[in-house]
C-alpha cells in the first residue's frame, strides 16, 4: 500500500521521500488549494520530478481549484508542461480541468481530488468511465462504505487520507473564508475561520457578547479535530486501499517526516510493542485532539472540539543535519537550544533514534558556543557515527 506524503516545497519532499513516502503531491505557484505554501516554480518542478524518480519515488500534482474562466488559458498551458517535465499524476476536482487535461496532457495519470466528494461507488464509476485512474475518497466515508466501493468498481484505484487536518466543510467545499475574509478557500486561499473563536451578539446589543457555552472561553463551534487513523491500519489493508494520505503541506519537515515513518513502519511491522511505540510518536508531533472521523460512524461530539483551536506541542522541532563529519554532526537550526539541555535526534528508521545531553556546540568557525540560534548552521558533538538525513526535537 502506498504511503503518499505532503510536499509543501522542496526541501520538505526530500525529507518525506527519505522518510519512506512512496510517492508525494505537491503544487506549482498556482491551481492548487494550499496557495499559501511555499508551494514549486517551474524550475523546481523539473527538480522535483528528477528527485522523486532517482530515488522510486513518484509526484503527483494539484491542479485541483474550481477554475474560473481567467483560469482556462494559463492552466492549458500548464497542464502541457507538467507532461512535459514527467510528472507521475494529476489531482483533480474541476471537470473543466479534467477535460482540458484530457487534452493537453493525455500522457498523465488523473487522480480525482477529494474537492470532487466522492462517496458513492456510483459516482466512482462515473469517473472511471471518463478515464481517471484514482478516486481519492472523500472524508466523509466509512469503511462499511469504502469496502463497497472497493467491491462494486473493479480496477479504479482507491486513496483515502489517514492523517491530519480535517475540514468542518465537505471535503473543503467551503465559503466561510470568502464570506468573513474575503480569501477563496475553493482557489488555495483559505484564512481559516473555522478555527476563530465565536460569540453570540444580540441585534440591539451590539456591545455585547455572549458567550455560546457558558464557560470563559467561548465556543469554537466549527472547529474540527486532527484525523489519526493508525489504530484502523489493518483495516484499511483489509479492504484493498490502494494509498493511504497524510494531510499538511503547510506543516514542518519534522511533521512530515515523522508522520510518514511512523505509517510506513505501520504497515510493515505492526506488533504490540512497535504499535505503541508508532502511536506515541504521532504524540510528538503539533497536533490538535486526535479522532477517527467517519471511519466506523459519524459522531459530531467526537469530531469537534468546541473549547479550543491551539494545538497540542509537547516537543519542538530544533533542526536537521545537513552533515556528518565523525563524531560531530553539522546541524541547520530551526529553534534555540543550548549546552546542557537533553534532546534527541530521530531518523528514517526509529531504531536509529536515540538521546543525548549536549555537551558541545561550534558555530560556523568551529568556535564553541553555549548556545544556538535560529536560521545558523552549528556543529554539534553527537559522540558516535550517525545515519544520514537526521532531524533534532526536544521535549517542551
Amino acid at each position: 500500500m502506498e504511503i503518499l506524503s505532503p510536499a509543501g516545497n522542496f526541501e520538505k519532499l526530500k525529507f518525506a521521500v527519505m522518510y519512506g513516502a512512496n510517492a508525494v503531491y505537491a503544487a506549482g505557484k498556482m491551481f492548487g488549494l494550499r496557495a499559501k505554501s511555499a508551494n514549486f516554480s517551474h524550475e523546481e518542478l523539473v527538480e522535483a520530478v528528477s528527485f522523486c524518480h532517482e530515488n522510486s519515488a513518484k509526484i503527483y500534482i494539484t491542479v485541483n481549484i474550481f477554475a474560473h474562466n481567467s483560469d482556462i488559458d494559463k492552466i492549458s498551458n500548464y497542464l502541457q508542461f507538467l507532461q512535459k517535465i514527467g510528472v507521475d499524476a494529476l489531482i483533480i476536482s474541476d471537470p473543466a480541468i479534467f477535460n482540458l487535461a484530457k487534452q493537453f496532457a493525455p500522457k498523465i495519470p488523473i487522480h480525482i481530488s477529494t474537492q470532487a466528494n466522492v462517496v458513492s461507488w456510483k459516482s466512482a464509476e462515473f469517473w472511471q468511465k471518463l478515464g481517471a485512474e484514482r478516486i481519492i475518497l472523500a472524508r466523509e466515508l466509512s469503511i462499511n462504505e469504502i469496502r463497497e466501493i472497493k467491491e462494486k468498481v473493479q480496477g479504479i484505484e482507491l486513496e483515502m487520507f489517514v492523517h491530519g487536518a480535517m475540514c468542518m466543510s465537505y471535503s473543503g467545499r467551503c465559503l466561510l473564508s470568502s464570506f468573513l475574509n474575503k480569501r477563496d478557500a475553493n482557489k488555495g486561499e483559505c484564512t481559516q475561520p473555522c478555527r476563530w473563536e465565536y460569540k453570540l451578539t444580540e441585534k440591539t446589543r451590539p456591545n455585547e457578547q455572549f458567550p455560546i457555552e457558558e464557560d470563559h472561553y467561548g465556543t469554537y463551534i466549527l472547529n474540527s479535530k486532527d484525523l489519526s487513523l493508525f489504530d484502523k491500519i489493518q483495516q484499511i489493508i483489509a479492504a484493498g486501499i490502494d494509498s493511504i494520505k497524510i494531510e499538511g503541506r503547510m506543516k514542518s519537515l519534522y511533521y512530515v517526516a515523522n508522520v510518514t515513518r511512523v505509517y510506513k513502519q505501520a504497515i510493515n511491522d505492526l506488533t504490540a510493542h512497535n504499535s505503541v511505540l508508532l502511536k506515541n510518536e504521532l504524540n510528538k508531533i503539533s497536533h490538535r485532539e486526535y479522532s477517527e472521523g467517519f471511519f466506523e460512524n459519524f459522531n459530531s461530539d467526537d469530531m469537534q472540539n468546541h473549547e479550543s483551536s491551539a494545538y497540542i506541542r509537547e516537543y519542538q522541532f530544533l533542526g536537521e543535519v545537513v552533515d556528518i563529519d565523525g563524531n560531530f554532526a553539522t546541524i541547520k537550526v530551526r529553534s534555540k537550544f543550548a549546552v546542557g539541555e537533553n534532546i534527541e535526534l530521530i531518523f528514517p528508521n526509529l531504531e536509529d533514534d536515540f538521546k543525548i545531553k549536549v555537551t558541545q556546540i561550534n558555530d560556523e568557525n568551529n568556535e564553541p558556543i553555549l548556545f544556538t540560534k535560529p536560521n545558523t548552521k552549528i556543529k554539534l558533538f553527537v559522540g558516535k557515527s550517525i545515519p544520514h538525513n537526521g532531524i533534532l526535537r526536544k521535549k517542551k
